[in-house]
């Protein structure tokens, strides 16, 4: 039974790399490609460093990854969910106010904690330990998402306010 739930577990996670990674060209290949590529670096680096940070301190575990033996980090989050999510978050919210900014959140964030709590409650892609739940996985991608664009905002200050390419 152990084996079957692995079985099933394994494919989830590959399920929705294959969907992320389909529509990743569609959110960077656009108007501005050059903001768009930044936020992905960004997005990866700073995804990075904290999921490294949380599996280092024991608030996380990845019992099923790519490159177990290279990498202790969830790459298919950290490379393409989060940076796909963190595109269209963007893009929505390219011309938001800071309360537009703030609830545009929420579309993003709630169906991305529910699909992390399924897989911690239901299959082994991610252990939850030293009393980390749902609700600082919702804190930790509101700040991250947040800071993201807040980066994104000053280069666009940096850049006088323009799109970096038209």
């Amino acid at each position: 039974m152990r084996k079957r739930q692995k079985k099933y577990s394994a494919a989830f996670l590959y399920i929705l790399t294959i969907i992320g990674v389909f529509f990743l060209p569609f959110a960077i290949v656009k108007r501005s490609f050059k903001d768009w590529i930044i936020v992905y670096l960004v997005s990866i680096i700073g995804n990075s460093w904290a999921d490294r940070y949380l599996v280092s301190r024991g608030y996380l575990k990845y019992k099923i990854r790519p490159f177990k033996k290279s990498f202790k980090i969830h790459l298919p989050f950290d490379y393409v969910h989060y940076p796909l999510m963190l595109l269209y978050y963007n893009q929505w919210t390219l011309n938001s106010k800071p309360a537009g900014i703030v609830l545009k959140l929420f579309p993003f964030i709630i169906p991305q904690v529910l699909i992390e709590t399924f897989a911690a409650t239901k299959t082994d892609l991610i252990t939850w330990r030293k009393g980390w739940n749902w609700q600082h996985s919702f804190i930790s991608l509101a700040i991250k998402m947040l800071l993201c664009r807040g980066i994104i905002s000053i280069i666009r200050i940096i850049n006088k306010g323009k799109i970096s390419v038209d």
